[in-house]
Parts: structure tokens; sequence; C-alpha cells
């Protein structure tokens, strides 16, 4: 693929307080949080007669990015760092801005079948069935609980980090007798060791929590929330981090306005100084016993420190039929500011998803599923591996079934083909699995899954089987375990073997406890983690509801 003119490595112009200035910016491909180290060439320690081998001597993180120069922090220094030394992007850095280089704007990416938890589109199609509506039952239901944690890393890099961390989840309708809601869940960290201050992997999966407060009062035309969440008639955009206000126009029509930042790391469009603020008009109507529609569109405008990045019209539409039919779209046309490093691709469609399900019988179900994309996601690249991203990875077709063959037994297959700009084959992308619901009336639940994807892009398989049982409402267990391997030209190979043991069970009335414990042997990955949550759980029910 050759290196593209990447310029890897950048020249330290003045150090003061704690930070270095570079003479390399947004147009040499930086950008903030970009990490980069400073190797002495030629060590004091180095012995005669062997070639010196150079030492990281500090590593550096861009925190601020112009045109032509950065501002970074400086971490673990072994000595000063001076005017003169070079600055070089690490590996994953370099390779993820090779792929960024590589790949334009205007280009089409490569569906890729999910590693962990299902293929995304088959998810996201099983989540529009139509459901009636949960009747308000003025009630105060979650858990609350305090959680250790610690990962054990093995290798040449081979750390031991442990975490103190607080968790909430809620589920709390009409707080108090009022219309307000409180639903979602938290966790965070209180008190860490051994990871010096340095943001973890386990920090960013935190932050892709929601948890809203929102009012919604049969009676009253007005509608707000605040928290973090999605919009909850255009779910297809961001989680945002602020609210919305709206109002009850008539019977089946709201209009409002929302605002926010996008918080979460595992967004389409990630950046942390991303802002998003606009306005929406909902219709919708119908019944769930029959027909039912709802359609939402609006503009918006997305912010990158206040400044303009894109402006944008978003649709989003449903129309459903009983438990037959479900059609579900979503599309976004944007219009993004130019930037130094990539061609303006103008004024177009920058994603856009359609899926299709039909269950002509209660046994059997099918999916038909398109996913696009203009531009390259901006997610947060360390959650690569998480199974957190499978869903910004996907785009082209797809053909899902889902069969009930014999009672509590399920057959399942989804096959996918699509391509991408440069591709001399189309890739073919195959999922399979079974599951066994209640295996001889035991309680015993089964999972096997098995799925692969060869084209250009990259090659990959994932294999998975998950036992689980549940013992009535207190006590639960699950055991997976498999194998994944991905190959490509991009990355290296990142194959491992995993087993995750988890255990969920009440105690003492309201008390909880959970625990759980995860090997990971592979190329990349390589450590054990465990942790235990101790908490208490809540179920109450309002004595005075409102009226």
């Amino acid at each position: 693929m050759g290196n593209l003119d990447l310029r890897t490595a950048f020249r330290v112009k003045y150090v003061a307080d704690g930070a270095a200035y570079l003479d390399g910016g947004s147009t040499s491909g930086l950008a903030e949080g970009v990490k980069l180290v400073i190797r002495d060439p030629a060590p004091a320690n180095a012995k005669p007669g062997e070639p010196a081998q150079p030492v990281v001597v500090a590593e550096l993180q861009v925190v601020s990015v112009a045109q032509a120069s950065s501002v970074t922090d400086i971490h673990n220094p072994k000595r000063e760092v001076k005017p003169g030394d070079l600055a070089y992007l690490t590996t994953e850095d370099a390779e993820a801005l090779v792929q960024q280089r590589a790949l334009s704007s205007t280009r089409m990416y490569p569906q890729v079948i999910t590693f962990t938890e299902g293929d995304p589109a088959d998810e996201e199609a099983r989540e529009e069935v139509p459901r009636p509506p949960l009747p308000e039952v003025n009630r105060a239901r979650g858990r609350i609980g305090f959680e250790y944690s610690s990962i054990l890393s093995h290798g040449s890099a081979g750390m031991n980090t442990s975490e103190l961390g607080l968790v909430l989840r809620s589920d709390i309708t009409r707080i108090g007798g009022s219309y307000w809601n409180l639903s979602g869940y938290w966790r965070g960290r209180l008190e860490s060791q051994g990871s010096s201050g340095q943001q973890t992997l386990q920090d960013l999966m935190n932050r892709t929590y929601h948890l809203s407060l929102t009012y919604d009062n049969p009676k009253s035309p007005w509608v707000a929330g605040v928290g973090r969440m999605f919009l909850p008639w255009a779910s297809s955009l961001e989680t945002i981090d602020g609210g919305y206000f709206g109002r009850k126009l008539s019977t089946g029509v709201t209009a409002g306005i929302f605002a926010g930042s996008t918080p979460d790391p595992t967004s389409w469009s990630y950046n942390p100084n991303q802002r998003l603020a606009g306005t929406f008009v909902n219709f919708e109507g119908g019944s769930y016993d029959a027909f039912r529609y709802t359609t939402t569109s609006g503009f918006g405008v997305s912010m990158i420190h206040f400044n303009v990045d894109r402006p944008f019209v978003f649709f989003e539409n449903g129309v459903f039929y009983k438990r037959f039919l479900s059609i579900y779209d979503s599309l976004q046309i944007d219009h993004p500011s130019p930037t130094p490093n990539v061609p303006n691709p103008g004024t177009g469609i920058s994603r856009s998803y359609l899926t299709v399900r039909v269950q002509p019988i209660e046994r059997l179900s099918l999916d038909f599923n398109h996913n696009y994309f203009r531009d390259i996601p901006t997610f947060d690249l360390a959650l690569v591996g998480t199974g957190l991203l499978d869903k910004a990875l996907f785009q082209g077709f797809s053909v899902g079934v889902r069969l009930e063959a014999v009672k509590n037994i399920y057959l399942y297959t989804d096959q996918g083909l699509s391509n991408r700009s440069g591709d001399t084959k189309n890739s073919m992308n195959h999922m399979y699995g079974v599951s066994w619901a209640d295996i001889w009336h035991s309680g015993v639940r089964a999972d096997l899954r098995y799925s692969q994807f060869d084209s250009t892009f990259a090659q990959g398989s994932y294999k998975a089987l998950a036992i689980s049982r549940n013992f009535r409402e207190n006590f639960r267990w699950e055991i997976q375990a498999g194998k994944q391997a991905f190959v490509s030209p991009l990355s290296t190979d990142n194959g491992s073997k995993f087993l995750n043991m988890s255990v969920d069970t009440d105690f003492g009335g309201h008390y909880f406890l959970m625990g759980g414990w995860t090997m990971n042997r592979g190329i990349v990955q390589n450590y054990d983690q465990w942790y235990v949550t101790l908490g208490y759980r809540f179920d109450n029910r309002w004595k005075n509801a409102a009226k």
C-alpha cells in the first residue's frame, strides 16, 4: 500500500512547563489525542562495539493542534526534553493515519461480520419490532453498588492496575408521583492504582453510559429531558450530553429543539470537542394492534470548539404492521467544512440505514438490510477489539433468517455482500448460529456462533460458545469461550482465545453480588481481568401517584 507520503517524525521547537511544541499540525495528520515518543538514538549506557538501540526517553500526547504546529503534554520523561529532539508517531497512531490517508472521504467501506454480539444489522432490525408500550407502573427499580476490578497484563509491557468504582442502574417512573422519570445506567471510577493517572480502556468504556431525567405528562403539551441520551424521536443521531425541549402541537405531532456535547467514544462521528444543536418535528400515529407509523425530520449543526464543522439535515422513519412487517430507515445529508487533509466531498448523503423485517409465521423471520456511510468513522481507536465498534464498520447488503426448527431450538444466519473503492472482488461475509433455549428442560441456555469474512480489505473469523442459566430471578451464571482472528494490511494479526465467566445473585433481601473473570490470550491483547460488585437493589412503588 505504501506510506502515502505519511510524515511520522516531528521536531520539538520549544519546551515549557511540561509541554513540548512540535513543528507539525493538522496538515501533517496530527490531531488531539495522538501519541508520540521521543527516542535517544545513542543512549549513554550502550556497550562499546555493539550497535546502539534507540531508547524511549519521553512520551508525548497532542492536546492542541493548529495547521502547522501543535502542543503536546510530556509524560514519563527519563531525561529533559530539549528543542531539536525528534518525536515519532507510535505504531498504533501511525497505522491509523495510514488508514485515514488511504481511504478518501468519498470512498466506500467494507462490511464486517461482528465478532462479539451478532450481526449489527440483525440486532438493530430486531430492536425495531413493534412492541406494546409499557404501562406506567409508578415504580422505582434499580441497583447501586461499589465495584472493585483488577487487570493483569502479560507480556513485555506487563502491568497490574486496580480500580474502585461506583455502579448505578435506574428505572424510576413518575418520581414521587410526578411525571418525571429517571432511567439508564452509569459506572465510574472513584480510585485507581497502577495507571499513573492515564486514561484506561475501562475509562473509555465507562463513558458509553446513558442516564437521563425526562418529563412526559399526557395532560400537558410539554416534553423535556436532560442527561446523557439519544433524542427519543431520532435515535440515529449521536448520543448527546445535554437535553431537549419540545411541545406537542396536536395529536401525534411533536416539535422541539435539542443541544449537547457528544461524549460517547463509540459514536460514528466522535470528537471530544464536538457539540450538536438542532430542531426536529415528529409525526406518529396508528395502533400497536394494527398499522403504526412514525417519522422524524429536522436540521442541525455540528460544531468543533464552537466553530461550524457541518450543517446537516436528518430523516428517520418507521412503518409497522402488527408483528408481520417492520420497516425502518434513517438518513443524514450534510456539508462538511473543508480540511487540509481530505478533499471536501460537498453536499451529499453522509450515512443511511434501511432494514425490512418480515415475520410470515411465528417461527420464521426474515431481515433485509442495507447500510452506507460516506466518511471515515472517527470513533476512539483505543476501543478497537472491545466489540463496541462493530456497527461503525458495517456497510452493504445483508439478508438474515431466523427459524425455530423445533421447540426452543433456533437456527439463524446472516449473509452479506459488499465492496469498497479499489476492491478487486466483492466481500462475501457469513454468520451462522444455533441456540437452545431450554436444554432438556434444565433451564440451561446455549448459543453457538460462527462468522467468517474474506475480502481484499481483511480476512477474519469468530467462533464462540455461550452457556447460561437463570435460577428464578435472583441468581444467574454465564460462561463464554471462543477464538477470534482478524488479519488486515492496516493492522497486525489480533487473533486471540478468550474465556469469560460471570455470576449475578441477590442475597439478604435487597442486596446483590456480582462477579466475573475474563481471560484473553492473544497476539495483541494478553491479560486477565476480574471484578466484584456489591450493592443494594431497590424496588418500590409510589404511594401517591399523580392523576
